[in-house]
């Protein structure tokens, strides 16, 4: 819908962080020259979490997001310190919002709570420190792990809630008119039938702070899908196609 405030659909280039390496570092200290191993094991790359806000309405706060990189875990070090893990990226969106994969078109999740948190992309592991590989045959293992690498992804983020109530009723009866007052919302207003041909959307205020979301609909007909003489402007089925 353009020139629209509402956007329900939006497509994220996401990718998740990779997970630190893991360290190759012996214990030294002054009066012990050759301390074993002591290295530290890699933080974990950061996720890409989906999170549910009863807040908000649309998915327009992500309409210019295009790429998404969470943080990549640190290294681990000495003493057997543990890197940090990456800064995870959480990405909030409306009650009913639904991730796609766009690569294999499966849901990925769907957000129905509000708060409810879903991990889309799962951070690299981070990698394992010397001192896991220490064994009576090796005492001095002198390598780690690498941290897993990180993962990208397209994904499609699609709200399918639209609204709390629907405005219906036949054409020129004055539902864009209403919406228009009661709301900040503008459809495009005429004087003659079908002037609304996608729904328009807006938020109504009432007491105590709240409000809800109204759609206004097109209009309906008697008879739609018989209809002579013009295009069906809903199904996108021509004249030619309803007289066969």
């Amino acid at each position: 819908m353009s020139g629209s405030n509402f956007v329900d659909y939006v497509k994220i280039f996401c990718r998740s962080g990779k997970g630190g390496p893991g360290s190759r570092h012996f214990r030294r200290e002054k009066f012990i020259p050759k301390g074993g191993p002591d290295g530290g094991d890699g933080g974990r790359g950061g996720h890409i979490i989906l999170k549910g806000n009863a807040q908000m309405w649309t998915l327009l706060h992500l309409r210019y997001t295009k790429h998404l990189h969470a943080g990549h875990g640190e290294s681990g070090s000495k003493q057997r310190s543990s890197g940090a893990s990456g800064e995870d990226v959480v990405i909030e969106v409306p009650i009913g919002t639904v991730a796609i994969n766009t690569e294999t078109g499966d849901q990925i999740a769907e957000i129905s709570e509000d708060g409810q948190q879903v991990v889309l992309i799962s951070g690299g592991r981070g990698g394992l420190g010397n001192v896991h590989f220490k064994s009576s045959t090796n005492q001095a293992p002198r390598y780690a792990q690498p941290g897993e690498d990180s993962i990208e992804a397209w994904i499609i983020i699609e709200l399918k809630l639209l609204a709390d109530v629907g405005l219906v009723g036949f054409p020129n009866a004055g539902k864009s008119t209403l919406l228009s007052t009661i709301s900040a919302a503008k459809p495009e207003i005429a004087d003659y039938p079908f002037t609304t041909l996608t729904p328009n959307l807006g938020i109504v205020s009432y007491y105590d702070y709240k409000s809800f979301v109204m759609a206004d609909i097109p209009g309906i007909i008697e008879g739609a899908p018989k209809v002579r003489g013009w295009d069906c402007v809903f199904c996108g089925i021509s004249n030619a196609q309803l007289e066969t």
